[in-house]
């Protein structure tokens, strides 16, 4: 047996990604939860799959709920900083197509990317509840920080929406990526697609290419 610090008393050397406990923990979680769900989970296969003592995982992180909050809130902290970050420009330094655009891909990259597919996570009823009310208002900040920039676009751009707000539909296309991440069917050039779609859809077809240039710029330089 090996040891990782106080309290933490290891079966095995590490073997899964994370410079700590707490970050071997959140991983081995986020399989388990993605693959076996979350309630056919319990904190003793957690430490199981991590090689720790389910006492030591206490050390931690106190219930599976908190697992699952600090989960939850890493699908959209990535997204949220970046989009509030590019809400904050000025209006003139860059079109409102291209910072939709750019928050949209830079988004849908985090989902697609990510070891696991987090997203799928949404759908737990337990998600809805607010005991999970910190990881609700920061994906309701982002949703209305997409919202914020469609509305910024010309409205001549957005008159096949029928009142539709263009930055929620950016938003829903963006969160399909899970759903098609879960079916096998996402690529690398997923969330880009999803980006360029929501502009589409807006009327800026004619604009995509000055567009994905700038927003490709744009991350660039924030993300």
């Amino acid at each position: 047996m090996t040891s990782a610090g106080p309290g933490r008393p290891r079966s095995q050397q590490p073997s899964r990604p994370g410079a700590t406990a707490r970050e071997e923990i959140l991983d081995a979680a986020a399989e388990l939860f993605t693959t076996q769900g979350f309630a056919n989970t319990s904190t003793r296969s957690i430490a199981d799959a991590v090689g720790i003592r389910q006492s030591s995982l206490y050390h931690h992180f106190k219930t599976k709920d908190d697992i699952l909050e600090d989960l939850l809130e890493g699908t959209v902290s990535g997204g949220l900083e970046f989009a509030r970050t590019v809400a904050a420009l000025p209006p003139a330094e860059v079109p409102a197509g291209s910072r939709l655009h750019a928050v949209a891909l830079y988004d849908g990259t985090q989902l697609c990317s990510a070891r696991w597919n987090l997203g799928v996570l949404y759908h737990l009823p337990e998600a809805r509840s607010g005991r999970f009310q910190r990881f609700l208002a920061a994906r309701q900040e982002l949703r209305t920080l997409y919202g914020e920039l469609g509305a910024a676009l010309s409205p001549a751009g957005t008159s096949a929406l029928a009142g539709a707000n263009p930055g929620d539909l950016a938003f829903r296309l963006v969160e399909s990526l899970i759903n098609l991440r879960a079916d096998g069917l996402a690529t690398s050039g997923s969330p880009r697609q999803a980006a360029d779609a929501a502009l589409i859809l807006c009327g800026l077809a004619a604009e995509l290419p000055a567009i994905r240039e700038q927003s490709a710029a744009l991350i660039k330089r924030l993300g």
